[in-house]
């Protein structure tokens, strides 16, 4: 319970030397029941996720990419070192809003097709249905999503969110809102024809809906889950001439990849400027102090092959791989009230814990461990407890890692095992101080070396509860006009 900031001399002097029965009753009486309302001690919440962006893509790692407002929020907020997510998309989001390990729904190797019939399992409870049980009335997603459109059970709206504004598919037209040729952009249930450049309208939809959910006396849960900095390469033309490019077309093959760096830039700086409209509407409105705000990517960044433009600066491979590129990336959360902010934590932590972290911080009953693979980290966040050290976080068939060590190995060759790591033996790394993963030190520590097997290849025999269509794209595909959901229906 946190005092109101304006209380006078008297009126603190007044409630210090009452016994505690009586404090709440000379608050209530200063200041009004609402002050001590159950909802409004509850934060709003921002879950900010940018898509692809690498470790090194942004200016506080280094980057000669402008991120002045990332750079600004980890420089107030907490700065996490040591965050993970899966090495893919879809993965990453199923893990975010569970608290599982995607293994469990078949979301580990793969994104969720626009040919697919599958999503994330519709029985499975996700963040938005739990915060509505903590009292949260408006929740809203806005931008990407990614976990299933090919049935009405997948929508967003019929998981928990009482909003909907973007899109299912990844890999959309920035401006003609695209993809398989048919234009994929809702407003709730309904197809949307809003015209304009994807990251400024998801950014100016998240500030329309902040100014709303402010005048409620109500906290709120916003999902804005960005497009950007995700292929295509499309950026406007403003943001274009601050890094030197022209256009979008990538003609010349011989600087190809310059170019195309040139265009990732231009799109992270817009997606920077949306987040710093966003923050900045916090700030106006006044609600900037129990907010808390989590950013972070949903996976490494593509660094090889035609698509590869992004950075991840001195870390070890990308995109699609359990190498540190892949799997570890920027992450910032920032919660003036809660926690104590301008730091850097190396503790190691990742995408499922925010589910059980958030239901403690909203008073929800904390999961079981059948119920989670993540932990509850509120009480080291918000100075209570120490660091954990005793944990370790699945990374994928054959990958684990912990606050010292990190494991990969070869494994079975298996449908679930992820295209691009061609390991011919399994590797060790002591990972707090080999981050870039250049000293295989596994002959020397045998001992560690089968406790994590032992572990991962436990992990490994995660039964999910159904697998994805195969991943090629059907002979003759074609997608629903307007990628209507067929069948859907507010009702």
């Amino acid at each position: 319970m946190f005092l109101p900031l304006n209380l006078t001399q008297h009126q603190l002097c007044m409630i210090c030397k009452r016994p505690l029965k009586l404090v709440f009753v000379v608050l209530i009486a200063i200041f009004g029941t609402n002050v001590w309302s159950q909802e409004t001690d509850k934060p709003n919440i921002i879950i900010i996720l940018a898509d692809d962006l690498g470790w090194g893509d942004v200016g506080y790692h280094g980057s000669e990419i402008r991120t002045p407002n990332i750079d600004k929020l980890a420089q107030e907020g907490i700065e996490l070192d040591r965050y993970y997510v899966a090495p893919i998309c879809s993965p990453t989001r199923a893990g975010l809003l569970t608290g599982q390990y995607p293994d469990r729904f078949g979301l580990r190797k793969v994104v969720v097709r626009p040919w697919f019939d599958f999503g994330l399992d519709s029985s499975q409870k996700i963040l938005p249905e739990m915060l509505a049980e903590a009292g949260y009335e408006h929740r809203a997603i806005i931008g990407k999503w990614h976990l299933g459109h090919s049935k009405p059970e997948y929508h967003p709206l019929r998981r928990g969110f009482t909003h909907f504004y973007g899109h299912f598919n990844g890999a959309i037209d920035y401006f003609s809102h695209k993809r398989e040729g048919e234009p994929d952009w809702h407003r709730d249930y309904e197809v949307s024809h809003d015209k304009g450049y994807t990251t400024d309208l998801i950014t100016e939809e998240a500030v329309k809906s902040l100014k709303q959910y402010a005048k409620y006396d109500n906290p709120f849960f916003l999902y804005v889950a960005y497009n950007a900095p995700h292929t295509p390469f499309q950026a406007q033309k403003k943001y274009l001439k601050m890094y030197g490019a022209k256009d979008n077309i990538l003609k010349d093959v011989k600087n190809r990849k310059e170019k195309a760096r040139k265009i990732f830039s231009a799109m992270v700086t817009n997606m920077d400027d949306g987040i710093g409209e966003i923050l900045k509407t916090l700030d106006e409105l006044g609600i900037s102090e129990n907010t808390l705000v989590l950013f972070h990517s949903d996976n490494g960044g593509l660094i090889d092959g035609e698509w590869g433009a992004a950075s991840n600066g001195s870390l070890r491979g990308e995109k699609l791989q359990e190498w540190e590129g892949g799997v570890r990336v920027p992450a910032i959360v920032k919660w003036p009230i809660g926690f104590k902010g301008e730091r850097k934590i190396n503790q190691l932590m990742g995408y499922v814990d925010i589910v059980p972290t958030l239901r403690s911080i909203v008073g929800l009953p904390p999961f079981s461990k059948d119920e989670t693979d993540g932990l509850n980290l509120y009480p080291f966040l918000s100075g209570k407890d120490k660091p954990i050290n005793d944990r370790n976080i699945y990374l994928g068939r054959g990958a684990i890692v912990n606050q010292d060590w990190k494991l990969i190995s070869t494994g079975e060759q298996t449908p679930h095992t992820l295209p691009r790591m061609e390991l011919k033996e399994d590797v060790l790394f002591q990972i707090s101080q080999d981050p870039n993963e250049k000293n295989n030190i596994l002959k020397e520590n045998q001992q560690t070396y089968q406790y994590l097997l032992d572990i991962v290849t436990e992990m490994d025999q995660i039964e999910p509860i159904a697998l994805p269509p195969h991943d090629k794209k059907p002979e003759g595909f074609k997608p629903p006009k307007n990628w209507k959901i067929q069948g859907l229906s507010e009702k």
